[in-house]
């Protein structure tokens, strides 16, 4: 299953390197006033508050609760779930190789058994969410409908789990079977980490050059990103007097908290020429416009995408989810 820059995108990419990107704090007023005007204008439209599906229960917050918890109770399972989750109905496989490479199609389980996929991804820092997008919906969808000669199995409510999963290969093209069968059921990504995103793997290139951008706004916005988090550390401190950190959250902020090292997010870093309100709202901004780009590219081939918020701010200013299901326009209904 590794295919040498299988979800890479365009290798021919016009791409910036670090030793010739400019600092933001060497623009001019002119010029960075430019930017920020094309910034509002290809933004024009999109919605930046996004809808609040934050989701909690009474019995996880009494877990959370419980002083029992946290690292000490699961540091010993620690790259170990795959093995704790062996069962004769359930497998669990550690697929040991770079995003960037993976070729789902030719993983045995799932060339074997055709399955539907779900992508789930927390960490899937800048571009990485770009290659695992391009690795579901291109690599994994768009080939396997092109190998697939076979119709493919739809299962019904009423099917049983593990009778769908042992169908012999007659039963696979008997009358439950739909040519329209998604081979990606869904996508669930936590995005973080925009200045991590790099334009020759960014999935959202066309819906950019459409609203007349390129790749050298694509790399001011991807660096401005950054300032959406400028109040990252003020956050951290606030919540930490309210309640006291575990250390897994501790670690999970400084994942994220490293920018503030190369981006400075003082007033003196851009002369005094914006506040740091106004530079959170454009940072926001900036991370809204690419996100859009990637929920045009899903849209583009065939899938209902949305942003939404999946906890608070005051948790984690990394907290918008990128969801996709097939539309409901590309998923056959059952018949009798």
């Amino acid at each position: 299953y590794f295919v040498q820059d299988i979800n890479a995108g365009l290798k021919d990419a016009t791409e910036i390197l670090d030793e010739q990107q400019l600092p933001i704090s060497s623009l001019s007023k002119e010029e960075l006033e430019d930017l920020i005007r094309k910034l509002k204008k290809a933004s024009n439209g999109l919605k930046p508050i996004l809808k609040d599906q934050t989701l909690s229960h009474q019995a996880l917050q009494e877990a959370l609760n419980d002083p029992k918890n946290g690292e000490s109770a699961f540091k010993h399972l620690k790259q170990q779930v795959d093995g704790k989750h062996r069962k004769r109905d359930c497998i669990f496989e550690r697929l040991q190789v770079d995003i960037q490479h993976l070729c789902l199609n030719k993983v045995p389980i799932l060339e074997r058994e055709k399955l539907p996929v779900v992508g789930i991804g927390k960490h899937l820092c800048g571009a990485a969410t770009d290659l695992a997008l391009r690795c579901l919906v291109e690599s994994y969808a768009t080939q396997y409908d092109e190998r697939n000669e076979e119709p493919s199995p739809k299962r019904f409510k009423s099917d049983k789990t593990d009778t769908a999963f042992n169908n012999s290969t007659d039963e696979r093209s008997g009358k439950n079977v739909s040519e329209n069968w998604k081979p990606v059921a869904g996508i669930v990504i936590a995005l973080c980490c925009h200045h991590r995103c790099q334009w020759k793997h960014y999935v959202g290139r066309e819906f950019f050059r459409t609203v007349g951008l390129g790749p050298v706004e694509f790399n001011y916005f991807q660096r401005m990103t950054s300032w959406a988090t400028c109040g990252m550390r003020e956050t951290i401190t606030e919540a930490s007097t309210i309640d006291a950190k575990s250390k897994d959250q501790s670690s999970d902020t400084e994942e994220h908290d490293q920018v503030s090292n190369k981006i400075e997010c003082s007033s003196d870093s851009l002369q005094g020429l914006l506040t740091v309100e106004e530079r959170k709202q454009i940072g926001r901004l900036c991370k809204l416009l690419i996100d859009h780009g990637r929920i045009k590219y899903l849209q583009q081939r065939g899938y209902n995408a949305a942003l939404q918020y999946y906890t608070d701010s005051t948790v984690s200013l990394e907290n918008v989810l990128l969801t996709a299901v097939p539309s409901q326009s590309s998923v056959p209904q059952p018949t009798a």
